[in-house]
């Protein structure tokens, strides 16, 4: 494996491109339906050092560099990967926007990363000129088609004049916060590389051997595991990351097959669509030696692992933190929600509200660190704009991560629950306070409290409990409304899937919602009368 240590993401890449030359880096699998590469593409690293050093030559002469941030939407084509390794050669730091964002979330991303740039397709155009224009910023644009042809010059301050590190910001990811808008993990170039190498050498069952693997992970490149996790590891070692468009029920087998995939990814919503297919004689017609993922159902492991002949390896991570728990090593105790057990360069404590430690067994918030003596190695630099929630959430020397975990004698850790307000949704992560703070923008709402749900099919599902104001009644029309405004301004995966109006909130004494009273025990929160479904809306 290519050697990390004091050196940055194009100083790796730059040997990686010497060492594996022709072999492939990146594969799009074939798929007439997609506006680029219909008959797939193959990229190998001696091509992919090329596009690298073209789209870092086009920035470079616009006068963009060190420094600056640049927006970027290109779904995920391969390009999104060769850009943000041209910026990473300059010292840019890579904004990947959602494509399922709106105009306000757009705007509220360019004003809080202060981009100097913003590269979209055509398809896109609309989507990001609402943005640009909402956010009361001049952002120039990059239109990509099929290639970076030409550059806007650059508008504002000229880079710093500074050499790229390891501490260098590579990427600024956006991560649902508990208080309302995201919050931007600042992610350096070390970061990057030691995520990379911590995957890479995960071992037991899930072993990387060089210049053996290929890797398809259909999930999005604008999220951690896809664009960074996965993909730089499969850089450290040789090997070839497949990225297909999104995940596709009808495709997923097929495009394993023919591209020979070794590693799959995959989120826990994943695995009972594809077990639901009807068994077949090609069930084993396949080169997969292992799945990576997190949130599948305990109860499913066996049978899928016993129909499909590879073992379904659960994990924990989170973009604060660049250590990844994982349950690689037998017994992994595939009926439970474990998630991994410590080990060096990831230290990890269950404590209490006063971080004071619980007793094995009980559950209690999971804290982590690198070591005491450098305990933020390898964590992200911080929330942008945000130091006061930064040393929050590392107060005492730990980060806390707002998952509440238990931990047996072995040093097994289980998931228990999500402490932190946050609604996790076929493997997003939505705030409640975000979608709180949409629906109360209507006049017709008095108070609104919302809370996770369970739902069979996409993990959980947003539900919002709402005081209607006097005058409105609590009708499927009324519903209809607040869903209607909520998905016009969010994401289509963040409105409420279930609307259910109520005539009062319970609230302490200082008038807090609390939200664990809001059902009683063994109440069927879908039976109350003026409840409406709205989950089939969501749609992109």
């Amino acid at each position: 494996m290519i050697e990390i240590h004091g050196r940055t993401i194009s100083q790796v890449l730059d040997e990686a491109v010497a060492q594996f030359g022709s072999d492939p880096m990146l594969v799009v699998p074939a798929d007439a339906a997609r506006t680029y590469d219909p008959d797939g593409r193959t990229i190998s690293y001696l091509e992919a050092g090329q596009m690298i050093g073209r789209y870092a030559a086009l920035l470079q002469e616009a006068g963009y560099g060190y420094g600056h941030r640049i927006a970027v939407l290109l779904e995920n084509r391969p390009e999104n990967l060769m850009i943000k390794l041209a910026f990473a050669k300059l010292g840019i730091s890579w904004v990947p926007v959602n494509p399922d964002y709106r105009p306000a979330e757009i705007a509220y991303l360019l004003q809080d990363s202060d981009a100097e740039l913003a590269i979209t397709t055509p398809g896109r155009l609309e989507l990001i000129q609402a943005g640009i224009a909402e956010s009361g910023r001049e952002v120039p644009l990059e239109i990509f088609e099929t290639d970076l042809m030409s550059v806007t010059a650059a508008r504002r301050p000229p880079p710093i004049r500074a050499p790229v590190h390891g501490l260098t910001e590579a990427s600024l990811l956006y991560t649902s916060g508990t208080t309302g808008r995201p919050k931007g993990c600042i992610l350096s170039q070390e970061y990057e590389l030691m995520v990379g190498e911590w995957y890479a050498n995960c071992g037991g069952l899930a072993t990387i051997e060089e210049r053996c693997e290929r890797i398809y992970n259909p999930l999005p490149l604008f999220h951690l595991n896809a664009g960074i996790v996965s993909f730089l590891g499969a850089v450290l070692t040789g090997n070839c990351q497949i990225i297909p468009e999104r995940f596709s029920r009808t495709r997923w087998w097929s495009e394993i097959r023919e591209n020979e995939a070794t590693i799959i990814h995959y989120l826990g919503v994943v695995i009972p669509v594809i077990m639901n297919e009807p068994t077949g004689p090609h069930d084993r017609d396949h080169k997969v030696k292992f799945g990576f993922g997190a949130g599948l159902e305990p109860s499913i492991y066996g049978t899928f692992e016993e129909r499909f002949g590879f073992p379904l390896i659960e994990g924990w991570g989170m973009t604060e933190m660049c250590r990844i728990l994982i349950t690689s090593e037998e017994p992994r105790h595939i009926n439970t929600r474990a998630m991994g057990r410590p080990k060096p360069g990831l230290e990890v404590r269950v404590v209490d509200s006063d971080d004071n430690d619980v007793p094995t067994g009980e559950p209690g918030e999971m804290i982590v660190r690198h070591s005491a003596a450098s305990p933020r190695l390898g964590a992200y630099s911080g929330y942008l704009n945000k130091p006061d929630a930064t040393d929050e959430a590392w107060r005492n020397g730990w980060f806390h991560t707002g998952d509440t975990v238990s931990q047996d004698e072995s040093g097994m850790l289980y998931f228990v629950d999500r402490k932190k307000n946050i609604i996790r949704r076929s493997g997003e992560n939505i705030a409640a306070a975000e979608i709180e703070a949409c629906i109360q923008g209507s006049d017709a709402v008095a108070q609104v409290a919302v809370l996770a749900i369970g739902d069979e099919l996409r993990d959980e599902e947003v539900y919002a409990c709402i005081v209607l104001a006097d005058g409105h009644e609590p009708t499927e029309h009324s519903a209809r409304a607040i869903f209607d405004q909520s998905y016009s301004q969010l994401a289509y995966y963040k409105p409420p899937g279930w609307i259910s109006f109520v005539a009062e909130l319970p609230v302490t004494g200082t008038q807090k919602i609390q939200k664990h009273m809001i059902f009683a025990k063994g109440e069927d929160p879908f039976a109350r009368p003026n409840t409406y479904d709205f989950r089939e809306q969501k749609k992109r």
